[in-house]
């Protein structure tokens, strides 16, 4: 396994498209679990981790770089729930457990449609969610056995999700030296 055997509580990367409820899922589990939520697109908005914005996709061009120096030391002390859609740039020996939320398109279009998203910005969203680009990334980017994929239709869907999420956390333990 990829923990950090200095870590006494896991780090979980809860990532997947955007309208998938990442943000929905991380603030319940952080609750349920005392953990600390991560959302790195406000942490990116709040101490300006970016390299300007984006004017076709509507959206800050993150400087991924000046987040993992942001991040790093929170990262070692273990008990981070980090929400994202992205998954690639974080450093692999960060996350214990990397949760990809997935949703029907016709859910997701209809997500992405009420927060407004419009044009190339909501096609490439829902491309993505079409073709597994998430649940690719993170196969390709961390060992597979800590990457689950769970669905996230319904808020059924999320609580259960919270639920065994929760009880992963209650039952990790750190690796010994």
């Amino acid at each position: 396994m990829v923990q950090d055997s200095k870590r006494m509580r896991p780090n979980i990367l809860v990532t997947g498209t955007p309208g998938t409820g990442k943000t929905t899922t991380s603030a319940a589990l952080a609750e349920s679990t005392q953990f600390r939520h991560i959302s790195i697109g406000d942490l990116v908005r709040e101490k300006n981790l970016h390299d300007g914005w984006d004017d076709e996709l509507e959206c800050h061009i993150i400087n991924e770089d000046l987040v993992c120096d942001e991040l790093e030391d929170v990262m070692e002390q273990g008990g981070n729930i980090v929400d994202y859609h992205g998954c690639d740039f974080f450093p692999e020996r960060w996350f214990d457990r990397v949760v990809v939320l997935q949703t029907d398109n016709s859910v997701l279009y209809d997500r992405l449609s009420k927060r407004g998203y419009t044009g190339a910005k909501l096609t490439n969203n829902i491309e993505c969610e079409i073709f597994q680009v998430l649940l690719e990334e993170a196969k390709e980017s961390y060992p597979e056995n800590i990457v689950v994929a769970l669905k996230s239709d319904t808020i059924e869907d999320i609580t259960r999700n919270v639920t065994t999420l929760t009880d992963w956390v209650r039952s990790w333990q750190p690796t010994p030296q």
